[in-house]
């Protein structure tokens, strides 16, 4: 019967439950195997005396109650009458209401993607935490997925859900794709649209403008509008955990490394998809010879201490451009200075850390020169710890401070800072100098140049080319001049 049930023939059934046929077929009507529906109660019903003239007047007002808060209100009323022995009742009797006499419930329209029509963007938190050279690595990734094939495109991004970082992923996803969609859709980002006045941002229009799409937005709180993408994140972030587990590491050298290595992961999730991309590549508009942009441009004044300050950080520049009004044009990874329409130099973005509200990002390299003139004002600067290039230079400079004379120690302090920038020996001039630091031992300059330096010296002057004489080639030339000019002409 449970077969026949399922809707398999009574052939298969009685062949199933190995009997015959005419059996099965006698089972089948037998009227025992089909009882009549039962109307009445098989015991009394414990709610009969408030469900309708109270609990259903609660319900009514307000539907979303739960069982378990109408069994506390009946337990608050009458305290004698109800345990906790009635939930179940009380629950299956609620779910019974709601769907006989409550509300309408909100319905999911199924869309039909049309080819090449729809692009969708959206930025997400990695569930795996990530170093670079050992350090953390706070980030964001931005997904891009075109609604008919689900081909996507994932790019890092720095700082939070900005203009700069929609634009820098959304045009490298175009141009991965080879053309634009009609429509790009979003969430309410306030990069790409003005809450407030319920209006697109004048550089995501121009953005959007630019590649010949329609932006569009699904409507705020309802994030199953932009499903295609927001499902999407899910199995990005459980597909990268996996590869994760599978390296055995969540380190990288560098950005570009980690991004190359998404880049094959994302590849392989491309894979599925590739012939209905191939279809949707072909419907797609083609894109414009130039990008857009994909940055922010202010104007900055250079400070005094060879400094500027952008978004709520301070960054040093080189000293000659002191007193200069520089262009800048912020992107969500770095900062490029230009003086007039000359470019001068790229500086990366660095972001306040969580829970602060500014940060420095100060390269001593810029200013040593002028701090070596006058090398006591290193003591008292205030950028004096951000001048120090790593935790060895800072070990360094506590030992100097702790050993010598207040004058000396800033003397061989900064002596150094210009030794390893004159000299391109940061690390290993102050991996060495730490060393004997512990112990107490502060090397002059002179000895110095000759313990740390002296080397560089000898592999520069064993690099340098042989010169052969003259005469060597004119032995070569005249030794058979006929072979000689045809091997040169031939």
């Amino acid at each position: 019967m449970q077969h026949r049930q399922r809707g398999i023939t009574q052939e298969t059934a009685a062949a199933k439950a190995n009997i015959s046929v005419r059996s099965g077929r006698r089972i089948e009507k037998d009227p025992i195997h089909h009882p009549p529906e039962r109307h009445w109660r098989t015991r009394e019903d414990p709610l009969e005396a408030v469900w309708e003239r109270e609990l259903v007047v609660l319900l009514e007002r307000e539907p979303s109650l739960t069982g378990l808060t109408l069994l506390e209100y009946l337990q608050e009323h009458y305290p004698e009458h109800y345990d906790q022995r009635v939930l179940r009742t009380l629950q299956r009797r609620v779910k019974q209401w709601r769907a006989l006499s409550g509300p309408d419930k909100e319905v999911m329209f199924r869309q039909q993607a049309v080819i090449g029509q729809q692009g969708f963007s959206d930025f997400t938190h990695p569930d795996d935490a990530v170093t670079l050279a050992g350090q953390a690595f706070p980030h964001l990734l931005y997904q891009f997925r075109l609604a008919y094939s689900g081909w996507r495109s994932v790019t890092i991004v720095q700082g939070g859900e900005s203009y700069a970082a929609l634009a820098c992923g959304l045009q490298r996803a175009l141009q991965q794709a080879g053309g634009s969609p009609v429509e790009h859709r979003t969430d309410s980002l306030s990069a790409a649209r003005n809450n407030t006045q319920n209006i697109w941002t004048d550089a995501y229009r121009d953005l959007c403008d630019h590649y010949r799409m329609q932006p569009t937005r699904n409507n705020p709180g309802q994030s199953h509008e932009n499903g295609v993408v927001e499902c999407a994140n899910g199995s990005l972030k459980h597909r990268l955990s996996q590869q994760f587990k599978l390296r055995g590491s969540h380190d990288f050298e560098c950005i570009a490394a980690y991004q190359y290595w998404i880049d094959k992961t994302v590849a392989k999730l491309n894979q599925r998809v590739r012939s209905r991309f191939a279809d949707e590549q072909a419907a797609l508009s083609p894109l414009p010879d130039q990008p857009s942009v994909d940055y922010q441009v202010l104007s900055v004044r250079v400070t005094r201490s060879a400094t500027i300050e952008v978004r709520r950080v301070v960054y040093s520049v080189p000293s000659r451009l002191v007193g200069e009004r520089l262009q800048l044009r912020l992107h969500h990874d770095k900062l490029m200075l230009y003086v007039g329409q000359t470019y001068a130099l790229t500086l990366p973005r660095v972001y306040p850390k969580p829970g602060e509200q500014r940060a420095r990002r100060i390269d001593y390299k810029h200013v040593i020169r002028a701090l070596a003139s006058k090398p006591q004002a290193f003591r008292y600067s205030s950028l004096r710890d951000d001048l120090l290039p790593n935790e060895a230079y800072r070990q360094l400079w506590r030992c100097a401070d702790q050993h010598l004379e207040k004058r000396e120690a800033c003397k061989w302090m900064v002596t150094v800072l210009r030794l390893a920038f004159e000299y391109d020996c940061e690390t290993d001039l102050g991996e060495g100098l730490l060393a004997g630091a512990l112990l107490g031992e502060f090397p002059s300059i002179l000895a110095m140049q000759d313990r740390f330096l002296s080397h560089q010296t000898r592999e520069t002057e064993t690099r340098q080319p042989v010169q052969h004489s003259l005469k060597a080639y004119d032995e070569l030339l005249w030794t058979n001049p006929r072979n000689t000019f045809e091997a040169v002409y031939s």
